[in-house]
């Protein structure tokens, strides 16, 4: 098969016509499919059903005897500390639980950052701080950074993770205060850092005395298929190092029980607990315990949640598989895109043909499917190469998927022809 590049005009031209043939066919058919957002399905949600009546009425009396209705326990509920330690792989002081969205608990822990300033330090404000941001990445990251007025230098992510050399680098800068990082199955590239790479990370010796990785591992359980990726401990390596205080993990369960109804947890060393409980005494009486306790009743323990997740990862799997099916029958061989595969996670990233994914976007939509927009997986929402879009698989039913799929092909291809041709 040629690719792409090397057809001729007159073949381009014919490819085109019979694109466009299918595609108007697709339109016509007022199709309203959704594709933007890794939210999983009604039907997947509803495995978790039975942690609603889990807990009895007159079982609200946490292990240490307190009454989860009521005010206090600024930190969590002991039993949710310690689910949530081994999550993490931290001992269960060294966590804090708080509400549904650990997206809350990054903001938090920035915003304050950035005007009263890390375990007694300047506020970064003052000192203009700026971030590493691993592209393509996670768009809500990239928003709460814009949004306090930080600096974001775009750092290319490999199928190892950030390029290190880069970021050793960049961390000599004492402004440079920070980096995100989705460490294992990346929004949404789909990888997992290497060992090394979680080894210079710990290792890092930034300028910046406050500098901290923002450790986002939400998808540190989310497995799709076997074998399925591991990750090593980044809290571990950093102790090694004597650098424990530059960590500061973060996950939920967001996708795991209840997306508007989960639980959230932040991890760090005691030094940085310390500090961000001296902020929540006057930022809040506690978060809800009533639901960390429904969540620590339902799982048990780790072991249990990986039995849940099992469950999730039968519903995504054929998801995943309908993405790849389409992919690899529409554009392989063309010269047109690249994608992961990844072993779990939610998103499967596709770099198209430079210059062709906001039009990609753009015909997509007209046919009836949304998708993220193009450049939202950048800071500032500008993708350099205007070339990465972020799959979503796990929202639309399969049947659906499958269209939604074809229709991307289609969208991609006439992009890139439309390209060549001018």
């Amino acid at each position: 098969m040629s690719t792409i590049t090397e057809m001729t005009k007159t073949e381009l031209l014919a490819r085109r016509a019979e694109l466009q043939e299918t595609y108007d066919s697709y339109k016509a058919r007022g199709l309203k499919l959704d594709m933007s957002r890794g939210k999983p399905g009604a039907e997947q949600i509803s495995i978790s059903a039975d942690m609603l009546t889990c807990v009895a009425a007159d079982e609200y009396i946490a292990e240490d005897g307190t009454d989860t209705r009521n005010y206090g326990i600024l930190c969590g509920i002991p039993e949710a500390r310690r689910l949530f330690g081994e999550i993490f792989g931290v001992p269960a002081d060294n966590v804090i639980v708080g509400g549904n969205a650990s997206l809350t608990l990054m903001y938090d822990y920035l915003s304050t950052a950035n005007w009263r300033g890390v375990c007694g330090g300047q506020p970064w404000a003052s000192q203009k701080a700026k971030f590493l941001c691993p592209v393509p990445g996670y768009d809500r990251h990239f928003a709460i950074t814009q949004f306090l007025g930080i600096e974001m230098i775009n750092v290319p992510l490999s199928e190892t993770g950030p390029d290190m050399d880069l970021v050793e680098e960049l961390v000599k800068d004492p402004a440079v205060k920070g980096m995100w990082c989705v460490p294992m199955y990346a929004n949404p590239a789909g990888i997992t850092y290497s060992d090394e790479t979680v080894r210079r990370l710990a290792a890092l010796k930034p300028a910046a005395e406050d500098f901290r990785l923002m450790w986002d591992n939400a998808y540190c359980l989310h497995h799709i298929r076997e074998p399925h990726d591991t990750l090593l401990n980044i809290y571990t390596e950093a102790e090694k190092c004597g650098n424990e205080d530059i960590v500061m993990m973060f996950t939920s369960t967001s996708k795991i029980s209840f997306p508007g109804a989960g639980v959230g947890a932040m991890a760090g060393s005691p030094k940085n607990i310390a500090d961000v409980k001296s902020r929540m005494t006057v930022q809040t009486i506690g978060y809800d315990k009533m639901n960390m306790l429904r969540h620590v009743k339902y799982f048990g323990d780790l072991a249990g949640v990986k039995a849940h997740m099992e469950k999730h990862a039968a519903f995504l799997r054929p998801r995943f598989d309908a993405v790849e099916t389409a992919l690899s029958r529409d554009l392989a061989g063309k010269g047109i895109a690249e994608w992961n595969r990844p072993n779990g996670g939610y998103f499967v990233s596709v770099n198209l043909m430079p210059g062709t994914a906001k039009e990609t976007v753009r015909l997509l939509k007209e046919a009836g499917v949304v998708l993220t927009g193009a450049g939202a997986t950048y800071p500032y929402g500008v993708d350099p190469a205007d070339s990465n879009l972020r799959i979503a698989p796990s929202y639309p039913p399969v049947e659906e998927l499958e269209v939604a799929m074809t229709l991307f092909c289609i969208c991609a291809e006439l992009a890139a022809i439309d390209k060549l041709l001018k």
